[in-house]
C-alpha cells in the first residue's frame, strides 16, 4: 500500500484492470480492480486453478496475510484474473510461475474444465463477484519456490477425502470459489 499526500489510503490494486464480463463470459469492457472487488462489485473474469498429483492429491494455497480480501484463507493452487488479450490458461501458467515457481514443464494439459459465475461478501471489506472459469492439471515434477508475498503456506491434501469429510478440514478456511469448484467437480 502506499500513501497520498492526503494521508488516504491506496491500495495496490487500484492501478490494475479486469475484464468486466456479462453472465456468458462476454467481455464487457475494463474495469479498475479495486471498484471491480468494492461496493456492489463488477462481475469480472477470473480464474482458479486446481493442481494434482500423481496420487490424486490436491496442492492447497494459504493466501498471504498481505491479500486484501480472503487473507489467510486456502484456495485451490492459484486463483487470479487473466488480462485482457490473455487467455485462462496462459493467465494461469504465468500465476503458476510467479506465485508457485512451476514452470510448464512440470506438468502436462492444463485445461478448462468448468466455469460458473458466483458473488461472495467477503466481512465489510470487499466482495467476488466472478465468472470463474476451473482449470485443472496433473504434477509430474512437485518442486516448488513459493513467493511469500502471495502464498502463506502450502498443503497437499487427498481430493476425494476433502471433499467427502469437509468438518475435518474446516480450520483451513477454504476460499468460496475454491468450495464451490471442487463441489461441482466431484458433483
Amino acid at each position: 500500500m502506499s500513501t497520498d499526500a492526503d494521508s488516504t489510503v491506496t491500495h495496490e490494486n487500484a492501478g490494475e484492470d479486469v475484464i468486466a464480463v456479462d453472465a456468458e463470459d462476454n467481455p464487457e469492457g475494463l474495469v479498475n480492480r479495486l471498484d471491480a472487488h468494492t461496493g456492489d462489485g463488477i462481475r469480472h473474469r477470473a480464474f482458479t486453478a486446481l493442481l494434482f498429483d500423481e496420487d490424486d492429491n490436491i496442492l492447497l494455497a494459504q493466501r498471504s496475510p498481505e491479500k486484501r480480501l480472503w487473507d489467510t484463507y486456502w484456495d485451490g493452487t492459484v486463483a487470479s484474473h487473466p488480462v485482457e488479450g490473455q487467455t485462462q490458461v496462459e493467465a494461469t501458467r504465468q500465476r503458476l510461475e510467479e506465485e508457485l515457481g512451476i514452470t510448464p514443464e512440470q506438468y502436462d494439459g492444463l485445461e478448462v474444465t468448468d466455469a460458473f459465475e458466483y458473488k461472495r461478501y467477503y466481512m465489510d471489506e470487499g466482495l467476488e463477484w466472478e465468472v470463474c472459469s476451473v482449470l485443472q492439471t496433473t504434477l509430474t515434477d512437485r518442486s516448488l519456490d513459493p513467493d511469500p508475498a502471495e502464498v502463506g503456506g502450502l498443503l497437499w491434501v487427498p481430493y476425494e477425502r476433502l471433499y467427502e469429510n469437509p468438518r475435518w478440514y474446516r480450520q483451513l478456511r477454504l476460499c468460496p470459489w475454491f468450495e464451490i469448484a471442487m463441489r461441482r467437480d466431484l458433483e
